[in-house]
């Protein structure tokens, strides 16, 4: 995990320029002109928790370590005081092993899986549920303006989005600050490996916000939640399953959170109106998640 770096503002930024998570692919627009587009790479990645495999998922292949500490710290598997002896990524056979120094046997969990409703198939395990159960988050203040520039830095920022499309990208933030910026074909993906970055660099969450471009479903309200993050906002709406959730364990919800406006369906009281939205200048078009070359056609 060697790869950490400051630019910009971000601990981490999007890896956007990375020439191995995307591959020209030529074809035709709709006149029939030939073109030639960037596409997003899918890799399979098997995770193994010391000497036990738990899941294959399909992912773009950037921050691997990441991903594999926070799939399995979302799921129950990695505790907070767990010692972590090693995080091996073998890149020939797309596997990574975490080892820890605790023992570990989920055989009864791995038995239960629940196929989620995230991109590219997601997968938890069926009784994540009952780590939920009388779970409250830390009152958390969530200032507007805060939100107002979070969202206009982060429509902003070069990403494997604009650059390719078909993707989802989750920001960990602390105030108006963007930290850590990932994204990957599956919207569960890219919040895990905030996950994974949070567990490793020993980030705590009371103070932060996850800010995710996809639905606010109940996968990512429960990750969320599970993370100990008290706000989460998105671009996009909701599902009635997250909403409900969101409220059993006090988690302020934002959704289509653009330009000025923006919508709160859970943790209203915490919410601080120091901004005018009227003041606020709407989202840029070429902002709105479109890839590049949408973008310069219009």
């Amino acid at each position: 995990m060697s790869r950490l770096e400051n630019i910009g503002d971000y601990i981490i930024p999007p890896n956007h320029a990375d020439p191995r998570l995307t591959r020209p692919v030529e074809g035709f627009d709709h006149f029939g002109n030939p073109v030639e587009i960037r596409v997003v790479e899918e890799r399979p990645l098997t995770i193994f928790l010391n000497s036990r495999e738990i899941v294959t998922a399909m992912t773009i292949g950037d921050w691997p370590e990441y991903l594999a500490l926070g799939f399995l710290r979302n799921q129950g598997m990695l505790r907070d005081d767990d010692e972590v002896l090693g995080v091996d990524y073998d890149e020939e056979i797309d596997t990574v092993v975490v080892r820890t120094a605790r023992e570990t046997d989920y055989e009864e969990k791995l038995k239960k899986k629940v196929r989620t409703s995230g991109c590219a198939v997601g997968t938890v395990f069926g009784d994540i549920m009952e780590q939920v159960e009388g779970l409250t988050l830390p009152p958390a203040e969530l200032r507007t303006s805060w939100l107002y520039r979070l969202a206009s830095t982060i429509s902003r920022t070069p990403s494997l989005y604009l650059e390719a499309g078909a993707i989802h990208g989750t920001v960990l933030c602390e105030r108006d600050r963007p930290l850590v910026y990932m994204e990957d074909v599956g919207r569960h993906n890219a919040v895990d490996k905030v996950a994974g970055w949070m567990f490793a660099e020993g980030v705590r969450p009371e103070d932060k916000i996850l800010y995710t471009t996809g639905r606010l479903t109940s996968e990512m309200v429960i990750k969320t939640a599970l993370m100990g993050i008290p706000v989460l906002a998105s671009r996009s709406g909701f599902t009635a399953w997250g909403v409900e959730i969101a409220r059993k364990v006090g988690l302020t919800l934002i959704g289509r959170l653009r330009g000025q406006r923006f919508v709160c369906l859970s943790g209203e009281d915490r919410l601080v109106r120091d901004a005018d939205p009227a003041a606020v200048p709407e989202e840029p078009r070429k902002a709105r998640r479109k890839s590049a070359r949408e973008a310069q056609d219009e």
